[in-house]
């Protein structure tokens, strides 16, 4: 069941993907297999970067769910990268200051299209293993 409108926590995982993955700059070697796109480790730690807080394991899992349904992002692999239709949204968007990038994605995103369903699933221990790796000193 998909709801109306966006939620906020959408469009701070979806800028988390963005920026975590260089602002849409694909991070993968051309000697790599290794898929494109940012793990979810570093979707975390930007996400934390944004908000001073780690989203929740079911606040990821909703938004990505969403994110998938609504054809913005793509999960392979475990690495989250923006889809064409997500980076035109990305670039196209009016440039604010980083503390108002989410509450702008947020206006877009109800202004564009609706939030998509998708099966995506998060276990614990990906998320915790995530959490560890993203803020282990």
């Amino acid at each position: 069941m998909a709801d109306a409108d966006w939620a906020r926590s959408d469009a701070w995982i979806f800028v988390s993907v963005v920026i975590g993955g260089g602002s849409g700059r694909h991070l993968r070697s051309p000697n790599t297999r290794r898929p494109e796109g940012v793990p979810l480790a570093e979707v975390l730690a930007t996400a934390e970067h944004l908000h001073q807080s780690i989203p929740g394991r079911d606040e990821v899992e909703t938004a990505i769910r969403r994110l998938l349904g609504a054809g913005l992002v793509s999960v392979t692999e475990g690495f989250f990268r923006l889809t064409p239709t997500g980076e035109t949204l990305w670039r196209t968007r009016p440039r604010s200051g980083l503390s108002s990038t989410v509450d702008t994605m947020l206006g877009i995103l109800n202004r564009s299209r609706q939030p998509g369903t998708a099966t995506w699933s998060l276990s614990e221990d990906d998320y915790g293993a995530a959490v560890r790796s993203a803020f282990a000193p």
